[in-house]
């Protein structure tokens, strides 16, 4: 059996930041997660309540499947410039989404970590590679693999680089593991602070642990791909691509964020502050070169204007209505809705 830290020393050759090893055993957190999509919860995610039971068993996703090694990647650049991150004429995008998608990145390196491994066994070795796209609870399993306990807001917090970071997974046929680290229990990392939860402009988290994302702004944004509730676009702010507001005021976030072994991420005026009404004259071409290669692509340019629009009507300047008037006339349905309600919204201020 491989050890952990022959593991260890494998991932950060590769250039992971942490790691660790649990048991292919059942959720802990199943019925917590089967509450949760019946209570509706997951919003328009449809994917998550398909299959619950494979989503708490490794085993149903891999047949035969003894180990999950997890692994983690920091990704803390720099805090932006103020004077940039807090001007309410540019959007701002979640910091995760400041340079290439983590799953282009990440996808190849736990790759390169399975072979590693199958050398070290010498035997062979099945295996799935996942990085937040395969039917598993992550967080769940880096608890058990003790590289971290979830925060009350649902994140996962590493003791060395808090919970900016990003999470992957390898489930194998393997032994692995002999000295296991401590598996954590969970729920002992906050202590009695609920920072995240007041700080929530949404109010997306009913109770701690608990994530209301028909509330959430990271949702509203990014995966949902209708219209977004009226009574929650004037708390979204400048928010267009993701939300950090429960992460940034974590002490954890604060005191232990650091950049880690990968520097793919990089703070650009363009691209993680843009100019919102600039973004919002956009065409589909102009869009897809901006953006290229980026999460950002995953909400395509019309839920992206969306978005824009909400964060137009936000900022309230006489400057935003030439751009919303014209997209409100757009072909777009779904981008005139909300230029419209950011038109009323200014005028009504003005007024």
């Amino acid at each position: 059996m491989i050890s952990v830290e022959t593991i260890e020393s494998h991932a950060a050759g590769i250039g992971f930041d942490f790691c660790g090893v649990a048991p292919a055993a059942p959720a802990r957190y199943g019925d917590a997660l089967r509450r949760w999509i019946d209570e509706g919860r997951a919003a328009g995610m449809s994917w998550m309540a398909r299959d619950p039971d494979v989503r708490t068993t490794p085993g149903r996703a891999l047949p035969d499947a003894k180990s999950i090694v997890t692994v983690g990647l920091s990704y803390f650049v720099q805090e932006p410039p103020p004077e940039l991150w807090n001007d309410p004429s540019r959007g701002r995008i979640s910091r995760y989404a400041w340079g290439p998608d983590y799953h282009d990145v990440m996808l190849p390196m736990l790759k390169q970590l399975a072979a590693s491994l199958a050398c070290e066994t010498g035997a062979p070795m099945q295996y799935h590679a996942y990085v937040d796209t395969g039917p598993i609870l992550e967080r769940d399993i880096a608890e058990q693999a003790g590289i971290g306990v979830v925060g009350k807001n649902t994140m996962l917090i590493n003791p060395q680089f808090g919970s900016l970071v990003f999470l992957g997974e390898i489930i194998t046929s393997a032994e692995l593991g002999n000295g296991r680290r401590k598996t954590e229990d969970g729920r002992n990392g906050c202590g009695r602070c609920r920072r995240c939860l007041d700080a929530c402009p949404t109010k997306a988290f009913p109770e701690p642990y608990v994530v209301d994302s028909r509330r959430c702004i990271s949702y509203l944004t990014i995966e949902n791909k209708g219209a977004i509730p009226e009574e929650l676009r004037p708390r979204m702010g400048n928010w267009i691509f993701g939300c950090d507001e429960c992460q940034s005021v974590c002490p954890w976030v604060k005191q232990f964020s650091k950049p880690g072994r990968m520097d793919f991420l990089e703070f650009k005026e363009e691209t993680c502050v843009p100019l919102l009404a600039e973004l919002m004259e956009m065409e589909d071409d102009d869009f897809r070169e901006r953006f290229r290669g980026t999460p950002v692509i995953r909400a395509k340019r019309r839920g992206l204007l969306r978005n824009v629009a909400v964060a137009l009507g936000n900022w309230g300047e006489p400057a935003a209505l030439d751009v919303l008037e014209k997209a409100a006339g757009g072909a777009d349905s779904l981008i005139g809705e909300h230029a419209e309600w950011a038109l009323r919204r200014i005028r009504g201020r003005r007024a």
